[in-house]
C-alpha cells in the first residue's frame, strides 16, 4: 500500500440538469476550478449510459464487461478526479436501482442525467498523485507521487 496526505481545500455543490453528460460536466467544472485532486459524492438519476460491472475474468489486463442501460435508473455514488498532463481524469462508481434491479459499475462514455443529479466534490489540497494509463493493465490508475 501507498499513502499520501492533504488536507480538505474547497467544497463545491454541483447541481447537474437533464441531459448533461455526467462525466462532460464534471471534466469541465475541474477544469474551470483548476482542481488537481477532489473526490465526490452524488445522488440523482441516470437516464441512459453504460457501466463497466467489472472484468469478465480476473486476468491481468481485465476485459471490462459493459453494461448498458436506458429509461432512467435512481443512483448514487462517489468518485474521484485527478488531473495529469490530458486533464481531467474522472472515475466514477455507482449503485443504481430500478424497480427491482440494481446494477453496480463505473459510470463510463456519455451517461446522460435524468432530471437532476446533486454532487459535493471536496477538493484534497496538498495531496500529491495523478493518474495514467498503466502498462501492465491498461487501466486509468492512481499513482502516489512521492
Amino acid at each position: 500500500m501507498q499513502y499520501t496526505r492533504g488536507e480538505i481545500g474547497r467544497v463545491f455543490l454541483l447541481k447537474f440538469k437533464d441531459d448533461d453528460i455526467l462525466t462532460d460536466e464534471l471534466a469541465g467544472f475541474a477544469k474551470k476550478e483548476k482542481l488537481k485532486a477532489a473526490t465526490l459524492v452524488f445522488l440523482g438519476a441516470l437516464k441512459k449510459g453504460d457501466l463497466v460491472t467489472g472484468p469478465k475474468k480476473p486476468v491481468i489486463p481485465p476485459e471490462p464487461n459493459w453494461v448498458s442501460f436506458k429509461d432512467a435508473w435512481e443512483v448514487m455514488g462517489i468518485g474521484s478526479i485527478f488531473t495529469n498532463k490530458k486533464g481531467p481524469q474522472i472515475h466514477i462508481h455507482t449503485a443504481m436501482g430500478k424497480k427491482m434491479n440494481t446494477l453496480i459499475g463505473c459510470v463510463r462514455k456519455k451517461s446522460k442525467v435524468f432530471l437532476v443529479i446533486e454532487a459535493v466534490v471536496f477538493e484534497l489540497k496538498g495531496v500529491k498523485a495523478t493518474k495514467d494509463i498503466d502498462p501492465a493493465t491498461g487501466l486509468n490508475l492512481l499513482k502516489i507521487l512521492k
